[in-house]
């Protein structure tokens, strides 16, 4: 009896293979075809033909992110090789030609210091991680608010924003899930606590990230986009960033706090933290042992001396590139991160950030975002109502594609409308991609949240409406008062 259940298993996991796959395909060539369609209907006689793949790129890229008919990673390796193979055509980009592209440029952008900056923020976080850091920052946390059930969970969520500024979101949504789960245990499932808790760490995961350039890469993309922008002296580094991003993000994590207290509230008065005090040390590694508190004492030096020199990029004028070698090579030479933890960093999210950047420097080079632009401002909106329409915009993509592939979209286009100050329009996108929050697969560590099995796809409405309301509205306030004052 049991053989003949695990035959009809495995015949069901094939057929759901199959399945899959063939769902897959179909995506894939329905996102060709109305890509094509797009194109058709939206391109101009005077169009070149470099405009014209570039045109049917950017909507076949979008399809492939809305459907996933290949993973978001993959459409970013896809970009480049598509750019390469087209452009580097003689026949379609003639080097010979009046608006010759150097096809070279995309391949660079693997190479770019938003690749190098986010590359060093990984091996940070992966240091921390080994070594148990970032577990003593949660603890740390969490030790401070007492045992009121109402500040732990405040507690939990300004610990997930900070950790989630040097880790990625889903990093970070799975260390402090994962930390939590022994009080989740001894609730109850449908607990208003336990709700509170796996619906406020993944909307602080995300909040958090805004505050700094590596901590969601559409920062990276708007970094790079405002720091090649034209007749403009002006650049943003880690610290003009963090002006826009903390402020931001530390409001609305004191907003949603109170708004889940209030849909939430607490029955019990007091919470038991001994759950809370176990060890993460890594495997076979003594956490008392003299090897390894030096070990995380290096990676703790390493954290702070990387994040200062950062932060005063203006005074010492080291580029960030560089500044981001130094968890890379310290950590490596030292063999706290070893080649098989380097093998397991999210070199995906890598792959998705160059492709978006050579898909947005596409858009420039042939000058389809400047025609399209040109189009648009025949169109009579007042800059307030288009600060509006692009950060609504961003929300609303954001919830059904990934928030770097929006920023990817939008930033080049946005970069180029200007108006008064050049930096308000990308700002508003890249800080609204992290306020998407509505769906289940919104973010990775809403999906995250929602794995647990505690949580209906309902119970995201609450952040997803608030936060994408509330988020978009004091950012324009915030990045207009800032920016106003910056330039």
């Amino acid at each position: 009896m049991a053989d003949s259940r695990r035959a009809s298993s495995l015949v069901f996991k094939r057929m759901e293979r199959v399945v899959d796959s063939q769902q897959r395909i179909i995506y894939f060539l329905l996102s060709i075809l109305i890509a094509l369609w797009i194109t058709h209907g939206l391109k101009d006689d005077n169009f070149t033909l470099p405009q014209i793949y570039v045109l049917f790129l950017l909507f076949f890229s979008i399809g492939l992110w809305v459907t996933e008919a290949i993973p978001p990673f993959a459409v970013g390796i896809m970009i480049v090789g598509f750019l390469v193979f087209f452009l580097g055509n003689p026949e379609i980009n003639h080097p010979d030609g009046p608006n010759y592209i150097r096809v070279e440029t995309f391949v660079h952008t693997w190479s770019n210091s938003v690749i190098w900056l986010m590359l060093g923020g990984f091996f940070l976080a992966e240091g921390m991680k080994k070594t148990g850091l970032d577990f003593d920052v949660f603890k740390f946390s969490i030790s401070r608010f007492g045992d009121n059930p109402r500040y732990i969970l405040l507690g939990i969520m300004l610990a997930t924003a900070c950790a989630s500024m040097v880790m990625s979101n889903t990093a970070t949504t799975a260390m402090m899930i994962a930390s939590v789960m022994p009080l989740l245990r001894e609730l109850d499932d449908d607990a208003p606590f336990a709700k509170s808790l796996l619906l406020g760490i993944p909307a602080a995961a995300a909040i958090g990230g805004m505050g700094t350039i590596i901590g969601s890469p559409p920062n990276a993309i708007v970094v790079d986009a405002i720091n090649h922008i034209q007749n403009t002296t002006f650049e943003i580094g880690f610290l003009e960033w963090m002006l826009f991003g903390i402020p931001i993000s530390v409001i609305l994590i004191f907003i949603f706090w109170w708004i889940l207290l209030k849909k939430y509230t607490p029955k019990v008065g007091k919470i038991d933290l001994t759950v809370f005090q176990q060890d993460n040390s890594s495997e076979g590694e003594e956490p008392d042992g003299r090897d390894y508190r030096l070990r995380k004492k290096i990676v703790l030096g390493v954290l702070v001396v990387t994040i200062l020199l950062w932060l005063t990029g203006k005074i010492h004028e080291i580029p960030t590139a560089a500044v981001s070698g130094i968890p890379i090579i310290v950590l490596t030479m030292l063999s706290i991160i070893s080649g098989e933890d380097v093998r397991q960093l999210p070199w995906d999210t890598l792959m998705l950030v160059a492709g978006g950047l050579s898909l947005g420097l596409a858009i420039q080079e042939t000058g389809l975002a400047t025609y399209f632009v040109g189009e648009l401002q025949g169109v009579k909106l007042e800059h307030w109502m288009l600060i509006i329409i692009f950060a609504m915009a961003t929300i609303i993509f954001s919830n059904i594609m990934s928030n770097t592939a929006t920023a990817t979209i939008l930033i080049p286009v946005a970069s180029l409308w200007g108006g008064s100050n050049p930096l308000v329009l990308p700002l508003v996108i890249g800080l609204c991609a992290s306020c998407a929050l509505f769906l289940p697969v919104s973010t990775p560590p809403n999906a995250i949240a929602f794995s647990t099995g505690k949580l209906e796809q309902a119970d995201f409405r609450l952040g997803g409406i608030t936060i994408g309301l509330i988020g978009p509205a004091l950012i324009i306030l915030w990045v207009l008062l800032v920016a106003g004052w910056l330039i």
